[in-house]
């Protein structure tokens, strides 16, 4: 998407996503999960925090967490969250930019690893999160199981409509380079017209597991949900805990 860039998603949807995500994942069941592989008190890296929808939570079950993001407006809600001003938030990328470790697990919840857009970049990021867990930790990849049966081009539909406001979904999906690309676009009455752009580059699981192994990680867990249900060949989604 031309003019698309790593600050594009964050600054298009932070003021809209806890309100349209906020039960995009199980949040009780992701924290339980993050304790459990952490620790009590133990140290969280999460990538893409955002609000601090995820982060703040695992700071009330007593996480010590760092999360970052590329966008600024994103993180700037994360003091409204309960416990978020205990949430150590850093402004860059999630290859580049990590802070320094040891971590005792690292978290990138749904789908928030696609945001790097070439394989390149996601490799670059199992690396770096590799280097600062601590022997024995953990990082966690929530995502999607592409559909490899999904047809090329684009679609439109309606994401939601009230009597002065309405959202559609305009996507682009190119099997071949593993991309979509999309907006929403909200037409409200009073407001005009407002654009809210996402690209992914998606991987599948077998491509992941190859990306954490070339980085000393390996695959020690896979579930269809944070929450345990077993993963199948029909399952739409993964969690993957990856082990250094």
């Amino acid at each position: 998407m031309h003019g698309y860039d790593s600050t594009s998603y964050g600054d298009g949807f932070a003021d809209v996503y806890d309100e349209w995500y906020a039960d995009v994942t199980d949040v009780a069941a992701t924290v339980q999960r993050m304790v459990e592989l952490a620790g009590p008190a133990g140290r969280v890296l999460e990538l893409g925090v955002g609000t601090g929808r995820l982060a703040a939570p695992m700071v009330g079950a007593g996480l010590r967490v760092v999360g970052i993001d590329s966008s600024a407006a994103m993180l700037a809600r994360i003091p409204a969250q309960p416990d978020g001003g205990q949430v150590t938030a850093l402004l860059g990328d999630m290859v580049g930019d990590l802070p320094d470790g040891p971590f005792d697990a690292c978290l990138v919840a749904y789908n928030t690893l696609f945001n790097l857009l070439d394989a390149a970049e996601q490799q670059r990021c199992f690396h770096a999160v590799a280097e600062r867990l601590r022997p024995g930790g953990s990082f966690v990849v929530e995502a999607i199981v592409p559909d490899p049966a999904a047809p090329a081009g684009g679609d439109v539909s309606v994401r939601s409509m009230t009597a002065d406001r309405v959202v559609l979904s305009v996507s682009d999906h190119r099997p071949g380079e593993q991309r979509t690309s999309g907006q929403f676009v909200e037409l409200t009455e009073a407001g005009g017209v407002r654009l809210r752009p996402w690209s992914i580059r998606w991987a599948p699981p077998a491509e992941l597991d190859s990306m954490a192994a070339a980085a000393g990680l390996t695959l020690a867990e896979r579930f269809a949900d944070m929450a345990g249900a077993p993963f199948d060949d029909d399952a739409d989604h993964h969690v993957s805990i990856y082990r250094r």
